[in-house]
């Protein structure tokens, strides 16, 4: 059912690079971020190895730790808002787009009954959600917000996933995990899903295979 093999129940969908054409507001804000701190930030190959799909003080600290400088925790949270506060105007300069086949696929996983979370590192998923007109889709939310409320640990850790699934009713290996991050992969993989989705927005299907993925696609419409 919907490119998903027999036993799948719930889907577990990761937001920005996923649902929503946000990642490349957010990779936009970390080289702003981070050139304004005097560290020069490539999106191409710093943006994929140290920050994407992760909370952002995560981010933060192993971006920096690659270039070997270790703020205090204080720092990281200054840098995590300035970033936070930069990505919130660029939303709002420029808006956020859902992916049509993003939104063709949850509207068909609607009509077979399967049940729908949301899973993403973002304290802004709801915001984004409501511009998309996409939270109507979806009947649980583990963001940012929740992640730092439960004390849970990030991703590439599998914690908010199967927090999610919990939320759901279901086992880990009845849900499915989309992903286009490669430490959300790896996550899906090191919770022992049963099926892990890589969404090859980046040019990087080979690394999504290699962290886990089991079926990696262009886009989710090629699932339907």
């Amino acid at each position: 059912m919907l490119g998903l093999p027999g036993g799948i129940t719930a889907l577990l969908f990761d937001l920005d690079g996923v649902l929503t054409d946000t990642a490349a507001v957010h990779a936009k804000a970390w080289k702003a971020t981070f050139e304004d701190e005097g560290y020069p930030f490539d999106i191409a190959t710093d943006y994929v190895k140290y920050v994407d799909g992760k909370a952002r003080e995560d981010g933060i600290r192993d971006f920096l730790a690659s270039r070997d400088v270790h703020p205090p925790e204080s720092e990281i949270t200054r840098i995590g808002t300035v970033k936070n506060d930069l990505v919130l105007r660029l939303i709002r300069e420029q808006g956020v787009e859902a992916y049509e086949g993003s939104r063709r696929y949850l509207e068909a996983a609607e009509a077979a009954g399967l049940k729908r979370a949301l899973v993403s590192s973002s304290n802004n998923a709801a915001e984004v959600l409501k511009v998309t007109d996409m939270a109507r889709f979806m009947q649980e939310r583990v963001d940012g917000g929740v992640k730092q409320e439960l004390g849970l640990k990030g991703k590439p850790a599998p914690d908010t996933f199967l927090e999610a699934a919990k939320r759901l009713g279901v086992a880990p290996e009845h849900a499915a995990v989309f992903e286009d991050a490669l430490a959300g992969v790896a996550a899906g993989h090191a919770g022992h899903f049963g099926f892990v989705v890589g969404v090859n927005r980046a040019n990087q299907a080979q690394a999504l295979k290699a962290h886990g993925a089991d079926i990696v696609v262009d886009d989710l419409s090629e699932l339907l």
